[in-house]
């Protein structure tokens, strides 16, 4: 089992323990903001579940109906968690605005703010884990899995926070407009889980459109090409794309008539190997045209 798979697979027991906890908690006090964090662990629970599964089938060797291999299932799972995640904040929003036209007391406080910091400091671990692995598999599932559990750390610290104010403000005033401040923090954390969704949506979605690769990575690639360019071989028609982690990049390169087979091939080579080197998960195609 490769280091992917075993990080996701991480992220899968971490949030089934949170969910646990917070449904307990959340219902005991009758929170809507402790509930509602439950609530985006069991969205974040399924897309750590695609995340797994993603994973593993992305590192799937290429096949005949797959030839440029399964690249492209870590970012169909980055779109499916995005929806989720935005189908989660439409739901929170819904249940805090019930509760601000049904307001109720908030009981034991104190439990769910402890809650609230456990979930906090478990996803600030488990988060930097995913993350660290993310950035050198160049998974965009793992990215995704890891910003969720990241969004997770401000929404718990928010929601503790909130609720801390509700024992504070309570201490100095009996007015029931304490209790509009629970479903008020809600609606903030849906807010902040809708702006993670749409992040999220646009970074997994256009690879699915093959848009090309950074322009930082283009602009370094150009350079290595450009090293072994002269008066007489000059390349054009460059292009790339991505799929999950891997990055196809092919351009035409001409070279002089009387070069052999084999000389046009030992650039190509070279070019090849240099690119390779210096770009993770890459594949390249250099195209060998005479003039």
């Amino acid at each position: 089992m490769n280091q992917k798979v075993k990080t996701a697979r991480l992220s899968i027991f971490s949030n089934s323990f949170l969910i646990i906890l917070k449904v307990i908690v959340g219902f005991l006090s009758g929170s809507i903001s402790i509930v509602s964090e439950a609530m985006h662990s069991m969205i974040d629970l399924i897309a750590s579940g695609i995340a797994y599964f993603s994973v593993r089938i992305s590192d799937t060797p290429a096949d005949d109906r797959h030839p440029y291999g399964h690249g492209k299932f870590e970012n169909i799972s980055g779109v499916a968690e995005a929806i989720l995640i935005f189908l989660a904040a439409a739901w929170i929003i819904y249940k805090a605005i019930l509760k601000i036209l049904h307001p109720n007391p908030v009981e034991v406080i104190g439990l769910g703010i402890g809650v609230m910091i456990i979930s906090a400091l478990v996803n600030i671990y488990i988060s930097r884990r995913i993350y660290k692995v993310a950035k050198e598999a160049e998974s965009i599932a793992l990215e995704a899995d890891a910003l969720h559990l990241k969004v997770d750390v401000y929404t718990s610290f928010g929601v503790a926070f909130g609720l801390l104010l509700m024992v504070a403000i309570s201490n100095f005033t009996t007015s029931p407009l304490v209790h509009y401040l629970d479903p008020v923090i809600a609606i903030l954390v849906a807010l902040m889980i809708l702006k993670e969704s749409y992040s999220l949506f646009m970074k997994a979605y256009a690879p699915l459109l093959d848009e090309s690769i950074s322009k930082e990575e283009i602009d370094l690639i150009k350079i290595l090409i450009d090293k072994h360019c002269s008066e007489t071989v000059k390349y054009h028609d460059l292009r790339t794309r991505k799929a999950g982690n891997f990055k196809y990049i092919d351009f035409h390169l001409n070279v002089p008539a009387n070069l052999s087979v084999k000389e046009a091939h030992e650039i190509c080579d070279i070019i090849e190997e240099e690119i390779k080197q210096s770009m993770k998960f890459s594949e390249v195609t250099i195209h060998v045209e005479n003039f």
